[in-house]
């Protein structure tokens, strides 16, 4: 049986931060951008759509993947971090085909299929 075959367009790891771990997240933002073409989304200092936390995303191609996706698990610093394809399925790629570095935190799904449908 011949599975469907999913193109990834690219890839965004939402890396997640409280008020302590702020400074944190802004070294690894500062490194992230000097060592890769990457583009840096903004900061969100409070929970947004399905994210259970403030964050930061950072998108990157799928060939980008092979060398951000390991820096990112060697220097996250402790930060909890969600890596996911962009398919053009949202919920899918925040469920089934999501890889988490760290906590592995709740999302709102439910905000994921509201948009889906509207």
């Amino acid at each position: 049986m011949q599975e469907n075959i999913i193109e990834i367009t690219g890839f965004h790891a939402h890396v997640y931060f409280d008020a302590a771990s702020r400074e944190t997240a802004e070294r690894v933002r500062e490194e992230l951008g000097a060592r890769f073409e990457v583009q840096l989304g903004r900061w969100h200092d409070r929970p947004i759509g399905p994210h259970p936390k403030s964050m930061y995303q950072v998108a990157f191609s799928p060939e980008r993947f092979s060398k951000v996706v390991p820096w990112l698990m060697l220097n996250r610093e402790g930060l909890d971090i969600l890596v996911h394809p962009s398919t053009g399925d949202d919920v899918a790629d925040h469920t089934r085909h999501a890889l988490w570095l760290g906590e592995k935190l709740e999302l709102n799904i439910e905000f994921l299929k509201t948009i889906k449908t509207t």
